[in-house]
């Protein structure tokens, strides 16, 4: 497509009026249709690059000597630690008293006492959590190393594997889904998606070592519930196979529609596994199938011709 051609020659020039006018009517027009026109203040929403900036904080936290500062040595380790989860907890408390704010922002009923209270009882809870969350990442890269023939050290997992890296996010953003903060877990789930490829809702329930090998193009969502030491390859998908609409014509939000996944579960790369069916225990699940009923336990699921695309349970 050849470039556009301006008809006279002139340096660059634009009527900053009437661009800045046209933006606000255009903003006017949006939150008139969502009824924001009387919002007031600052910001009203969390900031995504503030969220990513504590959960970095975390994950050095989380894994000290390996995602921590270049110059950090044990001696100083819990000090480092306390500090930085200090910082990183104090960030996400800003984030999440926003978020409070924002659901709340038509109920007159919650003063700001009471929307911080709120914010601050999610942040304690998610901090209790932490212990349980390295645990859990402890199993995710024990189960790369183990799966993998060319991971030469758990240290390469940690520090290179994008899946482990989409389990830090997840296993931080999950927790605060469970508490009710969703649009930051959300966002923390994003942020995640854009770096490494992969796509895991932070409603998504997962067990201990869960190993995404190579991992680009994995969908995981809302409902989904893995259970243990279950491996998936590249572009898998677990997703829903219809969406319910009520009777507005809107869709049915919060209905279970994503696959279980029961223990020791292999699914391999480009497979699709969509609907509230249920993979058993030690099912195996060939690539690039199409998997829309349920699968007995230690079952292989494989495709018999290339020309039927049929799957032989």
């Amino acid at each position: 497509m050849p470039f556009y051609k301006c008809k006279e020659k002139q340096p660059l020039t634009f009527d900053q009026e009437e661009i800045v006018k046209g933006l606000r009517e255009v903003r006017q027009k949006w939150r008139a249709s969502q009824n924001r026109l009387n919002e007031e203040g600052g910001r009203h929403l969390p900031s995504p690059s503030a969220i990513d900036d504590a959960v970095k904080q975390l994950s050095g936290a989380l894994f000290p000597m390996r995602l921590g500062p270049d110059d950090l040595v044990h001696e100083n380790e819990d000090f480092y630690v306390g500090y930085t989860i200090g910082l990183a907890l104090s960030a996400l408390l800003a984030q999440i008293e926003l978020e409070v704010r924002h659901h709340y922002r038509d109920d007159q009923h919650h003063t700001p006492e009471e929307i911080k209270d709120q914010a601050s009882c999610i942040v304690r809870a998610f901090a209790k959590k932490l212990p349980e969350i390295r645990s859990l990442l402890d199993s995710d890269v024990l189960a790369a190393y183990a799966g993998d023939p060319a991971a030469q050290s758990v240290d390469e997992v940690l520090l290179c594997y994008p899946g482990i890296q989409a389990m830090i996010y997840h296993r931080i953003a999950h927790e605060f889904y469970k508490l009710g903060a969703t649009l930051t877990a959300r966002i923390i789930a994003e942020i995640s998606h854009s770096a490494t490829g992969i796509d895991i809702h932070p409603g998504a329930t997962i067990g201990a070592g869960f190993f995404i090998d190579h991992g680009t193009g994995v969908v995981i969502g809302e409902t989904a519930i893995i259970g243990r030491n279950v491996r998936v390859y590249q572009a898998v998908t677990l997703g829903a196979k219809s969406f319910p609409a009520n009777e507005d014509g809107s869709l049915h939000k919060g209905l279970a529609r994503h696959p279980i996944v029961e223990d020791d579960v292999v699914i391999y790369a480009g497979a699709t596994i969509l609907g509230r069916i249920t993979i058993g225990k030690g099912a195996v699940v060939g690539g690039n199938t199409w998997v829309t009923n349920d699968v007995p336990a230690g079952e292989f699921v494989r495709i018999v011709s290339s020309h039927s695309k049929h799957c032989d349970f």
